[in-house]
């Protein structure tokens, strides 16, 4: 979908038991079309016991649909679930006009975003392996028929062409990849060997990750108000007044039912949090379903093998709530904070929480030990972290965390 060109499209949904939950989905896929461009003309939901594996709807809310692409003049049908090779061919012939999923919507709008190489690549990688997909149950439904007409020809031969060509510029594509996952890695070891911690802003899509370190870091990040704002990784610096430095990382985010194309191709950008010291899951608490939106994001590191990390809540954009809302009931996360990125609200406790959760009772100090008190240094190798050690004509200076009952005994 080119988002120059404003496609009036028709949203459809299929409700297995939970029609309430398919209408906020519905509703997202809105802000999905129109983050891509598109005009929204209209949403439709079935009530189903399950969906139809022909046509994901049924026949009769078929008919129905086409009477609503006439009389509205839809140009495209966007389909809520990803939908089957069968499906989106028979929908297609059916409906007459072209019809795509939540998942290729998705795709679109990371094409569009991508602006590093990395960022590219990936969404191409997923682009292709879902169409590969397509391509070969086009090409099962061809041999079904049997040949005759409709199967002769250079047809089927052209299929497999794309296929192999796609296959071919997959693999290319994957090899570039991991020489990036390598760069990555290189990355990441001297990252670790200066012993900066790291922290991972992560969160639902358009809870306010990139204003957050926009604002405590001036990265000057795309924020907008819409869907996959940005998409690539941005790692910034932020130091305390007395010293201490800590590594912030924006990572992509999270959405319901992100295509796992995506998360395949996208794997070794997720996995930051992965190597993160500490997570700042933020959430967007004037949104009614924020709970919800912190499920998905907690279901999706978990897919990643995000577990056992120390997790900081922060309920963003608090500027946006006028009644008392409660904050303190996600038992996952070790503390929670509330703050406004926009104004910068509840930045100052959330940045002294950040140490307090990494460091507990430790303290940062920067001193310079006499010569003849040398001794205190090995005292912080035992209770402390010594992070420099520089020798000086006026003692030893160090730069170091230690217990708090320990800070007087050595400044």
């Amino acid at each position: 979908m080119q988002n120059n060109i404003c496609e009036r499209v028709l949203l459809v949904g299929v409700s297995v038991g939970n029609e309430e939950e398919t209408k906020q989905s519905l509703l997202e896929l809105k802000e999905l079309s129109s983050t891509a461009g598109a005009e929204v003309a209209g949403m439709v939901i079935q009530n189903r016991k399950q969906i139809h594996p022909g046509t994901y709807v049924g026949k009769g809310k078929l008919e129905e649909i086409k009477e609503i692409i006439a009389d509205k003049d839809i140009d495209t049908v966007v389909c809520d679930d990803e939908l089957s090779p069968a499906q989106l061919c028979n929908l297609n012939d059916y409906l007459d006009v072209k019809v795509i999923d939540r998942t290729i919507m998705i795709l679109d709008i990371f094409a569009m975003r991508a602006a590093t190489s990395e960022g590219k690549i990936q969404v191409e990688l997923a682009q292709l392996n879902y169409n590969l997909s397509r391509l070969v149950g086009v090409r099962s439904s061809l041999s079904r028929l049997g040949g005759g007409i409709g199967t002769r020809g250079p047809g089927e031969k052209k299929l497999e062409m794309d296929r192999r060509l796609i296959r071919e510029r997959i693999s290319a594509l994957n090899h570039e990849l991991e020489n990036v996952k390598k760069s990555r890695e290189v990355s990441r070891k001297k990252r670790n060997e200066s012993k900066i911690p790291l922290v991972a802003i992560t969160g639902y899509t358009n809870a306010g990750k990139s204003t957050l370190l926009n604002r405590l870091t001036d990265a000057d990040i795309l924020a907008e108000d819409k869907l996959f704002a940005t998409l690539d990784p941005v790692t910034r610096i932020y130091k305390y007044e007395n010293g201490q430095q800590i590594l912030l990382t924006d990572t992509v985010g999270f959405i319901n039912k992100l295509p796992h194309h995506l998360i395949n191709a996208f794997r070794s950008t997720l996995e930051e949090a992965k190597y993160a010291d500490v997570i700042l899951h933020v959430a967007d608490i004037s949104n009614p379903r924020v709970k919800h939106q912190m499920d998905v994001v907690y279901d999706t590191l978990k897919s990643l093998g995000v577990v056992n990390k120390k997790i900081i809540t922060v309920y963003n954009k608090t500027d946006k709530v006028t009644d008392e809302i409660i904050t303190g009931s996600d038992r996952i996360s070790d503390s929670t904070v509330r703050i406004s990125a926009k104004n910068g609200d509840g930045l100052e406790h959330m940045m002294d929480c950040i140490l307090e959760v990494l460091y507990g009772d430790m303290r940062y100090i920067e001193t310079v030990i006499a010569y003849n008190d040398a001794g205190k240094i090995q005292g912080i190798r035992t209770y402390g972290q010594l992070l420099q050690e520089e020798y000086t004509k006026d003692g030893i200076l160090i730069k170091a965390r230690v217990p708090k009952d320990m800070v007087n005994y050595l400044l």
